[in-house]
């Protein structure tokens, strides 16, 4: 991984952009396809001018058919092309499943290593922008639970860049989602080539009293939670996996040894999910360091509501983490 030293500071959006392009003017193989991403530039205007740079052969508006573009997708990707399957919304994965889960998954493992699937499947997640049951769901335990696949889940522009590059050149299927809120949110990005490595958690604030992990649009959350927290003398870790598939363990487990306390925060749904497993592992690995039970915030289990009011609070918020980081540290 390059270290260059111009940095900018710049939007999530332009920097899938950016790692797109970049990516494309690399390897003439990579193309992408999906629902109006050629002028329009997906619903979100994260592709915006692409299509203008590498054309229409290159970015490809497809009709409303997640199973088939996905579907083109894999073929593609095993007869020697690099696509980048774009599903506007994480809601309607449901409808690749198939491709993905039985075919993306198993070619490499069914074929004895002779074919593989180097393709990224973009989609979403996250609620509270008001789309309601169908357009605000957090589907990526599913996926997670899935042997073949890679996941990932970027919170920043320069995670998304370093992240979104690395996916593209890896040669197994990788699904990477993308929080709809965090478009706009903005950071320092290097200017020259880069990547990051699947699989390696981020350490994003230090602390010694408890560990926050937080995936995706939680991990700002946790550290809104920690600036709350230092405020009553409370310092906590946030640590970010970043890459859901493989997971970074071993910065999960040694965080909470230094920390003796972990709280797990994500949007999916609480029961069955990538809490559950993270909780799981920390507990497993750091138990003999552990000073108190590992917890779990997640969304509530319930469809996402339309309501604004009701929509909030369905998935955790800052001050709901700093009052379970206050009862673990005892300080209720």
């Amino acid at each position: 991984m390059s270290t260059p030293n111009a940095v900018r500071e710049i939007t999530f959006g332009q920097a899938v952009n950016e790692a797109i392009a970049e990516e494309m003017r690399r390897d003439s193989r990579v193309f992408m396809i999906g629902e109006d991403i050629a002028e329009a530039g997906t619903t979100f205007k994260v592709l915006k001018g692409l299509v203008e740079e590498f054309g229409k052969e290159r970015i490809i508006d497809s009709p409303i058919a997640e199973a088939g573009i996905t579907g083109i997708g894999v073929g593609a990707a095993m007869t020697g092309m690099r696509p980048i399957v774009d599903i506007m919304f994480g809601d309607f994965i449901t409808l690749a499943m198939d491709q993905l889960v039985n075919q993306a998954a198993k070619i490499h493992y069914m074929s004895g290593g002779k074919w593989s699937v180097p393709m990224v499947l973009r989609t979403t997640l996250g609620a509270t922008r008001r789309s309601a049951a169908q357009h605000s769901q957090s589907l990526h335990a599913w996926l997670c639970h899935i042997p073949g696949l890679k996941v990932i889940a970027p919170s920043t522009p320069y995670d998304v860049k370093g992240l979104l590059k690395s996916a593209i050149r890896d040669n197994s299927p990788v699904v990477t989602f993308e929080d709809k809120m965090m478009f706009q949110l903005r950071g320092p990005v290097p200017e020259g080539e880069y990547t990051i490595p699947l699989g390696v958690a981020d350490i994003k604030r230090e602390g010694k009293d408890i560990t926050l992990v937080g995936t995706s649009s939680m991990v700002h959350v946790a550290l809104e939670a920690a600036k709350m927290l230092a405020e009553i003398g409370i310092e906590a870790e946030v640590v970010d996996p970043r890459t859901l598939k493989p997971l970074d363990t071993e910065t999960l487990i040694n965080s909470a040894k230094k920390t003796s306390r972990a709280i797990v925060i994500d949007e999916g749904h609480l029961s069955y999910g990538v809490t559950a497993e993270i909780a799981s592992i920390i507990a497993d690995g750091a138990f003999y360091y552990l000073d108190a039970p590992v917890k779990r915030m997640g969304a509530m289990d319930v469809p996402i509501p339309f309501s604004p009011a009701l929509e909030d609070l369905t998935v955790p918020t800052p001050t709901a983490v700093v009052e379970m980081a206050k009862t673990l540290c005892g300080r209720v």
